[in-house]
């Protein structure tokens, strides 16, 4: 499998479920940003330079991305199982985040060369 490498520091951070959607998060055009909205929460995933934390409730820094090449089909299975368990095997926690077409994965900056390591181990072409 292919991943793209995303060397940005990005920031994860929660909100209260009745926050709006800000201006800052609308109007930057960055490579990945989410937000996520649910009864308990909204948390927000951003590079760490653009992202306001000043209404935050809780703040984790320190994240890079990878982001699984091409679109996926909703039929495919095991595809982040493919990738969490050679991460799980050498104690790299990950977060996953879904969208319509592929599926990105954060993981620890303190991590990095480790989890290329056991990405490459696997069998998986990492892309910068």
């Amino acid at each position: 499998m292919q991943l793209f490498l995303d060397k940005t520091n990005y920031t994860i951070a929660k909100f209260s479920p009745s926050f709006q959607v800000p201006t800052w998060f609308q109007t930057n055009d960055t490579e990945f940003k989410s937000i996520t909205y649910t009864n308990e929460e909204c948390s927000i995933i951003m590079p760490t330079k653009h992202l306001d934390t000043t209404a935050a409730l809780s703040v984790e820094s320190d994240w890079f991305l990878l982001k699984i090449d091409g679109i996926l089909d909703f039929s495919l299975t095991g595809i982040l199982h493919k990738i969490a368990t050679p991460l799980a095997e050498k104690e790299i926690s990950i977060f996953a985040v879904s969208t319509y077409n592929t599926d990105y994965i954060l993981m620890k900056q303190s991590k990095l060369e480790a989890a290329i390591t056991a990405l490459k181990q696997a069998g998986h072409k990492i892309l910068e």
